[in-house]
C-alpha cells in the first residue's frame, strides 16, 4: 500500500492530484485545513492523506479504458473500513455441514459461563443473552476455549440485521433524511455522506436543510458546501421542499438534514413531519448516540416512529465503552443498521454497516 498526502487551495483539486497520481482506485484516509502564510497573507490549503494498493498504480489513461462501473458505497466503505482498521469484513462462520452433524448438550459449563460474564460486561440484556448461549450450546463439544470467539461472533452476527444502499434507477433523485434527537451528529454524518457521494463516486448532490433552530446549523453546512461545491438550499416552511426538489430534480442524490428534536416533544416531531411530507422520502434514517442507554434508545426508537424512519445510523462509537445496547435495540425494533460514525472527520469516520464487523465490535468492545 502506498500512502501520500496531497495539498491545493481547493478539496476538488487536491481530489484532482491525487486521482491524476493514485486513479479511480484511491482511498481518502483523511481531510483537514491547513492555514498558511504567505508574503503576511493568510491562505487555507485543504489536505487529503489517500492511499492506494501498489498493484492498483497503473497509469491512468489505461484506468479510464477500464469500465467505468460505479462501486456502491458499501464495497467502497467496507474498502476503507479494512485498510483502516486492519479488519476484513469475513469472520469465519460455522459451516452448515458441520453444525447438522452437532448434538447439542454437551457443551463446556466453564465456557457458557465464561461468555455469559463477558457479554454481561458488555450490556448485553437477558433475552439476548439466552439466545446467544442457547445457540452456543447447540454446537456441543465442537466449542472449546480456542474457538468460543469465532462461534459466537458468529451467533451475534446473524441476529443483526444491515441493509445496503442502491441509488434510484427511475430517472429521479434518491432522497435521504436524516432525523433523530438533538446532538446525535446528524448535520456531521449527512457531510460524510455527501463528500462521499460527491468525491469518490462523482454523483451529483443536493444539500437541504430544515435545522433553521440550532445555532451555527446552517453555517455548518452552508461552509461544508461551499468546500465540495454542492448545492445547498434552506427550508424555512414546508412548501419550500416542493420548491427545491425541482432545483434539485437532476440530482443523483437529495440529503435532506432536520433539525433534532427531543422524543418527547411530539408537537415538534410533528412539524418536521410537515416538511418532509412535501416530497417522496425514499430512505429515512433513525440517528442515535450509541453512548445512550438502553432505555433512552428504545425510547427514542419508539416515538420517532411517526417519522417513518427504515434505517439506523448509530453515531459517537470513538465515545462509547460497550456496544451491547446497539444488539438490544436491532434485535426489539427490527429495523436494519445502515451506517456507524466513530469521529467527527470527514468523510472518513463512517463505516457502512456490516453484521460482522458490528458482531466483533459488540463482543470484543472495540471498534478494531
Amino acid at each position: 500500500m502506498q500512502i501520500k498526502k496531497f495539498t491545493a487551495k481547493t478539496l476538488k483539486e487536491a481530489i484532482a492530484d491525487m486521482k491524476q497520481e493514485f486513479g479511480d482506485e484511491a482511498i481518502v484516509l483523511g481531510t483537514k485545513i491547513i492555514e498558511n502564510y504567505a508574503n503576511g497573507i493568510e491562505q487555507k490549503l485543504f489536505e487529503i492523506t489517500a492511499s492506494v494498493d501498489e498493484e492498483e498504480l497503473i497509469p491512468v489513461s489505461k484506468q479510464q479504458s477500464k469500465n467505468s462501473s460505479v462501486k456502491s458505497f458499501e464495497s467502497e466503505m467496507k474498502n476503507l473500513t479494512e485498510k483502516i482498521y486492519g479488519v476484513s469484513s469475513g469472520i469465519q462462520k460455522v459451516s452448515k455441514t458441520v453444525s447438522r452433524e452437532i448434538k447439542s448438550g454437551n457443551i463446556n459449563e466453564n465456557i457458557l459461563n465464561e461468555v455469559r460474564e463477558i457479554l454481561l460486561d458488555k450490556d448485553v440484556k437477558n433475552k439476548n443473552l439466552n439466545t446467544i448461549l442457547t445457540k452456543l450450546s447447540q454446537y456441543g463439544p465442537l466449542v472449546n476455549h480456542s474457538n468460543k470467539e469465532e462461534y459466537i461472533r458468529s451467533i451475534i452476527s446473524s441476529m443483526i440485521p444491515t441493509s445496503d444502499f442502491e441509488l434510484n434507477n427511475n430517472g429521479k433523485p434518491k432522497v435521504i433524511s436524516l432525523v433523530g434527537p438533538t446532538g446525535v451528529g446528524k448535520t456531521t454524518c449527512i457531510a460524510k455522506l455527501a463528500v462521499i457521494s460527491k468525491i469518490l463516486h462523482n454523483l451529483n448532490i443536493g444539500l437541504i436543510s430544515i435545522d433553521t433552530y440550532r445555532l451555527g446549523a446552517l453555517d455548518q453546512l452552508k461552509i461544508f458546501s461551499e468546500i465540495s461545491n454542492i448545492d445547498f438550499l434552506v427550508a424555512y416552511e414546508p412548501k419550500d421542499i416542493t420548491k427545491f426538489m425541482r432545483k434539485f430534480k437532476d440530482k443523483d442524490i437529495v440529503f435532506i438534514d432536520t433539525v433534532g428534536r427531543s422524543q418527547n416533544n411530539t408537537k415538534l416531531l410533528n412539524s418536521i413531519n410537515d416538511f418532509l411530507k412535501m416530497t417522496k422520502i425514499d430512505e429515512t434514517y433513525l440517528v442515535l448516540n450509541s453512548t445512550s442507554d438502553y432505555k433512552i434508545l428504545l425510547d427514542v426508537a419508539e416515538k420517532f416512529k411517526k417519522l417513518n424512519y427504515d434505517g439506523l445510523v448509530f453515531t459517537k462509537l470513538d465515545e462509547a465503552i460497550s456496544f451491547g445496547n446497539i444488539l438490544n435495540l436491532v434485535t426489539e425494533i427490527k429495523t436494519p443498521i445502515k451506517y456507524l460514525t466513530n469521529g467527527q472527520v470527514i468523510p472518513d469516520d463512517i463505516i457502512a454497516a456490516d453484521s460482522e464487523f458490528i458482531a466483533n465490535m459488540i463482543y470484543s468492545g472495540k471498534i478494531n
